[in-house]
């Protein structure tokens, strides 16, 4: 199954939720700390409950890159514990020109086997375009992010009357001629998305923002819904995997990730 097909099974089901595996071990329940493998096992427990009903994982490259060659093995057999039938995000938000670009998709696709990537498009389509023309991988470019920093470049405006995010939102339709491309956009930017939403055309839309920084899911889901759109993963990270710090703790994510499915269903 390729990543496009694994992406399109879940959300053609009604899945939408993407786990993000952002795993902090000054986070996790106080009894797995202790332990030689606290993050892993952690993991092991979070994926086990809820694989079933999740819509995708994603993994930040950061929790693990800081740990040097032992967080790298940390992240590989983390990614062996996923289903093969469940989509995953690599989020690296890379973005470089030559070569470099050439060998960050290469570690991406061709080592850790990850079905997308998230990519940073402020160098331009030389700098993509490596990860772009593996045609049946994904990658999420940044458009509009959640952070409140989005006002110093994304939300510009341009000679053009265009918004720098609207301006990238274009050239990323324009680049999707293997209809493998998203766009990131924060789901706190409630009232761009139901402005900007008619112009996303066939892109898959990722959007981080929903839990812990406040974004808004029933209003996210509904702006989707009207707009007959259903390429929409909504990224909830901290809310999920640290919702119980007890023993049971992820038996409490799974019934939080029921929540947010059902709430998806209502909406």
């Amino acid at each position: 199954m390729t990543p496009k097909e694994k992406l399109r099974q879940k959300l053609n089901k009604g899945l939408h939720v993407c786990v993000g595996l952002d795993t902090d071990i000054n986070k996790i329940p106080l009894h797995l700390r202790d332990n030689e493998n606290a993050i892993l096992e952690f993991n092991k427990a979070i994926i086990n409950d809820t694989h079933d009903i999740a819509a995708a994982y994603k993994v930040n490259f950061a929790f693990y890159e800081k740990e040097g060659a032992k967080g790298m093995e940390l992240l590989s057999h983390t990614l062996k514990l996923i289903p093969d039938d469940v989509f995953v995000i690599g989020d690296a938000k890379r973005g470089d020109i030559g070569n470099t670009s050439l060998m960050y998709a290469q570690s991406m696709f061709n080592h850790y086997r990850l079905d997308a990537s998230t990519l940073s498009p402020y160098m331009g389509y030389d700098s993509l375009s490596p990860f772009i023309e593996y045609a049946e991988n994904i990658n999420f470019i940044l458009a509009l992010t959640s952070n409140p920093g989005s006002y110093d470049f994304e939300k510009l405006d341009l000679a053009s009357g265009k918004k720098v995010y609207q301006e990238v939102i274009g050239k990323v339709n324009s680049w999707n001629n293997n209809n493998n491309l998203g766009i990131v956009f924060g789901a706190t930017n409630l009232e761009e998305l139901k402005n900007n939403i008619q112009n996303f055309g066939d892109l898959f839309i990722l959007l981080p923002g929903v839990g812990a920084q406040g974004g808004d899911l029933e209003s996210i889901v509904k702006t989707f819904k009207e707009n007959s759109n259903n390429n929409y993963l909504i990224n909830v990270s901290r809310a999920l995997i640290y919702a119980d710090g007890t023993e049971n703790f992820a038996k409490v994510s799974r019934e939080a990730l029921l929540n947010y499915n059902s709430q998806i269903k209502d909406a």
